[in-house]
């Protein structure tokens, strides 16, 4: 099997299962009772965003559009299909650290819940760790080329996580140290996730060493958000973006993934207003204090780009 087609499998192991949009929702198109903008307010902050962002170019040789054929999802689509959001009190993206980590790595996974919090403006909860010893040794393995130790992802979502998603949980997710494989005829993934049953599971293995750094720490700290989010992204039923150079568009390779922004594009980012309801100005002013503040200078000048834009400035 081909790195590009090892490399962001977990993207389709997410989408073929569960490919349709559906939730508890009353009716289709019906968004939150309440919020800062209504459909034409989404409209028009669209409109004012859109210079900011390039469109979407021909894909290169080994890129995910080059060997993936995708329909794409506006706005209004995503509307009409009746995606999963926060409804009731089931609101909260639980996160669950799973198997041991170093300090730093522990710092990865709270600043991640951080972003996550400010990018979907829902709640954010980091649970007590579960042990790696709930992984039975039929859901291990040892890579038998690479010799790395392995978790089965499957097993993480239907048998860990499943039967543990509380209440409250928009979303429960699991984050490992540990490498990740999904099955026979695979070497491993980053993560795994499934859309109806709102349980995923990513792995920081393959981000970089943080402890290498301040430069290193920062580079595993991105990726691990920006896979982070776009599988939350998923998982409140968004489809691979393919207008724009955006976090929501498909990865072949890491590569291609770390020149993917961790920005939303306009039909993405409204997506994500209609379902949970967010103020866009006061998102961005929260995401640029972020990356300000953990060193992400070219992201901040985006977002801070992105507001002066909302104001008509």
């Amino acid at each position: 099997m081909s790195w590009s087609c090892i490399l962001f499998l977990f993207t389709l192991l997410l989408l073929f299962p569960a490919w349709g949009c559906t939730s508890d929702a009353d009716s289709p198109g019906e968004g939150p009772k309440t919020g800062p903008l209504d459909r034409s307010g989404i409209a028009a902050a669209m409109s004012k965003l859109r210079p900011l962002h390039r469109e979407l170019g021909p894909p290169r040789p080994g890129d995910w559009l080059a060997e993936h054929h995708e329909e794409g999802q506006t706005f209004a689509e995503y509307v009409d299909c009746r995606p999963v959001r926060p409804e009731g009190k089931r609101r909260t993206i639980c996160i669950v650290p799973l198997g041991e980590f170093t300090r730093t790595e522990r710092r990865i996974i709270t600043l991640t819940a951080e972003f996550m919090k400010l990018y979907f403006s829902v709640p954010v909860r980091v649970s007590d760790d579960l042990p790696l010893s709930v992984i039975p040794e039929k859901a291990r393995r040892v890579h038998p080329e690479w010799g790395v130790k392995q978790i089965l992802s499957t097993h993480v979502l239907d048998s860990v996580l499943e039967p543990r998603l509380p209440d409250d949980a928009l979303a429960c997710i699991a984050f490992t140290a540990s490498d990740l494989w999904p099955g026979e005829g695979w070497n491993f993934v980053f993560g795994q996730a499934s859309l109806r049953r709102r349980v995923g599971v990513w792995s920081i293995f393959r981000n970089g060493d943080p402890d290498a750094g301040e430069a290193e720490f920062r580079l595993c700290l991105l990726r691990t958000m920006k896979t982070a989010v776009h599988e939350m992204g998923h998982m409140i039923s968004m489809r691979h973006c393919i207008l724009y150079e955006c976090n929501m568009c498909g990865s072949n390779h890491r590569a291609e993934s770390d020149r993917r922004p961790i920005a939303l594009c306009p039909e993405c980012a409204a997506k994500v207003w209609w379902c949970t309801g967010a103020d866009p100005g006061e998102r961005y002013r929260r995401l640029e204090a972020f990356c300000r503040e953990h060193g992400f200078g070219r992201e901040a000048e985006f977002y801070a780009g992105s507001i002066r834009a909302l104001s008509g400035k």
